[in-house]
């Protein structure tokens, strides 16, 4: 699919895209290109004289490939950008920016949320926006926005597991289901901080490059202090992780070692019966006064009952068994 942008009065205005002549009657400041097919390719090849990379060549995660400049001027950057899916985990889609002509070509495979906002804003923000750099640079300080309101999901549902965590009765069955939400939190918390981590590299190489004007300088400058920030926030939702896991993991130990006191105690209590019965079990002949009593088989399993609730009895005093 292939979204074509045109600046009008300040606003960043979507022409429609039929035929490879709709392409041609445009003068566009951004191509979004969402899973081209070779039709799509080949119009963008031959109107523009650009050549988009294939999904192999967009994933490529050296150093080299992300971010340079090719033999014709093209400038070819390779950026991460946060996926959030109600229906699964998140994952990172890598964007291929190619700016050329004056022009931002982009190329990913899934419609990103962060493109969705920055077209809706630029409709509604007139005069934010002046030629295909600031499309690029609006682009990464949206994605920086979106990865911080995913930051926010992240510790409001922390806030929902430390509740869960913290209560009275915690079962295993909870703490298995906390220990599969913290796990979700923590990959997402990983993922974001991948994705700023990459943003910050992009930028600095547009920074470096000498390829922004004042303006554009010093917004690069304050994405650049946002994903600081945005740092700082993960690093501490990765200490709250690593609280929370430790403390289910803690309630899962005592759980276990509450089943292992009531065996201790079981064992203990019944040793005296033990010993009773194997004393009265032995058949040796000889001085055996109770084996000629006729209450004393009764007197022998009342005896064992005795020493059996006895130590029951005072363990329960001493507070043992809660």
């Amino acid at each position: 699919m292939i979204n074509v942008f045109v600046l009008q009065n300040g606003r960043l205005n979507q022409v429609p895209i039929d035929t490879r002549a709709d392409l041609e009657n445009v003068a566009p400041v951004w191509v979004d290109l969402t899973d081209p097919n070779e039709d799509e390719r080949a119009w963008v090849k031959a109107i523009y004289g650009v050549t988009l990379p294939g999904e192999d060549e967009v994933k490529d995660i050296e150093a080299s490939a992300r971010y340079y400049e090719a033999e014709n001027g093209d400038l070819h950057l390779r950026t991460d950008f946060l996926l959030e899916e109600d229906d699964g985990p998140s994952r990172v889609v890598t964007v291929a920016f190619i700016l050329a002509r004056k022009m931002l070509f982009s190329v990913h495979t899934d419609d990103l949320p962060v493109f969705r906002l920055v077209r809706m804003r630029a409709r509604s923000r007139p005069g934010s926006i002046a030629d295909y750099m600031d499309v690029l640079l609006d682009l990464y300080a949206t994605d920086a926005e979106y990865s911080a309101d995913a930051l926010e999901g992240i510790y409001l549902h922390l806030e929902e597991v430390s509740a869960r965590v913290l209560q009275k009765q915690f079962t295993d069955q909870d703490a298995a289901a906390a220990l599969n939400a913290i796990a979700l939190e923590e990959d997402l918390n990983g993922r974001i901080r991948r994705n700023m981590m990459d943003t910050r590299r992009a930028v600095s190489f547009l920074m470096r490059g000498r390829l922004l004007n004042t303006e554009q300088f010093e917004e690069a400058r304050q994405i650049l202090r946002d994903i600081e920030s945005l740092d700082g926030h993960t690093s501490f939702l990765f200490d709250k992780i690593n609280f929370l896991m430790d403390a289910t993991v803690g309630f899962i130990n005592i759980n276990q070692n509450k089943i292992i006191k009531i065996f201790s105690v079981a064992s203990v209590a019944f040793l005296p019966p033990t010993l009773i019965a194997s004393i009265y079990g032995m058949n040796f002949r000889g001085w055996f006064p109770e084996l000629e009593w006729s209450l004393g088989y009764p007197f022998a399993l009342l005896l064992m009952v005795t020493s059996a609730i006895a130590p029951f009895w005072y363990f329960r005093r001493r507070g043992w068994l809660k």
